[in-house]
């Protein structure tokens, strides 16, 4: 025969486990309510950041920097880069904004923020608690907190598993994409090359907008803006020769995230204002 006072006993503990399993729940999603998404969101369909050798630009990449009177150095190359520390995360509240290089902050996208590795570069990260390893593109500077070392996007910390608690401790290690050295962002903004051809309207690509920074009667005008934006940007920069007006377009840009990056990040570090153009 059942003893009545156990399974009374017995049916409270349960009720209580479970109302603490809730609460558990309850808090570790908070912080997810709070900056991610609002909502869980299947990660498996967003792919790792594909590491490719991109130009070193100068946007992000001043060095010193100071960041609440504190100095900071940016690392010549990415090249052989290790670290175990902290990673947390950011996300709802930045996103749409502008990262330290000036492209948009896509809280969905696979990137993250480092003190002092060159921007851009490429890191595979490894949540050393359940072994779980993702790779990002580093695009923007951060976290300014002594224990931590790298500051992801919130789906970095979803597919890493820590979204919920915020912090982790992560392996930090870089990818070898053959990057330009941080130098390379000391040349004369003036390369003595040989100039390209000019453009004629009709030989531009028709697929995709562009971006017109500037028109000048005189080449000679056209040629300086280009030899300065170059360092800023990896699109193609032409010089059009329309009616013996020489307009200075980027592009083709067939992505508009990557236009809109591009457009902001004229406008704050060369003061260019640029406009969207089509063929």
């Amino acid at each position: 025969m059942r003893n009545p006072s156990f399974s009374s006993h017995l049916r409270r503990l349960t009720i209580a486990l479970a109302v603490m399993t809730l609460g558990a729940c309850s808090t570790a999603t908070k912080m997810v309510e709070k900056d991610g998404a609002g909502k869980r969101i299947d990660t498996t369909v967003i792919p790792n950041a594909t590491p490719k050798s991109e130009p070193i630009t100068i946007a992000g990449n001043k060095s010193p920097y100071e960041v609440f009177g504190k100095t900071y150095w940016v690392l010549p190359t990415s090249k052989g880069y290790k670290e175990t520390g902290i990673a947390s995360w950011y996300g709802r509240k930045f996103h749409g904004r502008l990262t330290s290089n000036g492209e948009v902050y896509n809280m969905y996208g696979m990137t993250a923020a480092h003190k002092s590795l060159p921007i851009p570069s490429y890191a595979r990260v490894t949540n050393t608690d359940n072994g779980r390893s993702i790779v990002v593109r580093i695009n923007d500077r951060g976290p300014f907190h002594d224990e931590r070392v790298i500051d992801l996007s919130f789906v970095g910390a979803m597919k890493l598993g820590f979204a919920d608690q915020g912090t982790t401790t992560v392996l930090v290690e870089t990818i070898d994409t053959e990057e330009h050295p941080l130098s390379t962002i000391k040349a004369p903004l003036l390369p003595k090359v040989s100039p390209k051809p000019l453009v004629p309207a009709s030989q531009i690509a028709s697929n995709g907008n562009y971006l017109q920074v500037g028109a000048f009667s005189d080449v000679t005008l056209a040629r300086q803006l280009q030899g300065k934006i170059r360092p800023l940007t990896s699109q193609p920069i032409v010089v059009r020769n329309q009616d013996n007006l020489f307009k200075l377009w980027i592009g083709p840009i067939s992505d508009n995230i990557e236009l809109l990056s591009l457009k902001a990040l004229l406008k704050k570090t060369a003061n260019l204002t640029a406009f969207s153009v089509s063929p």
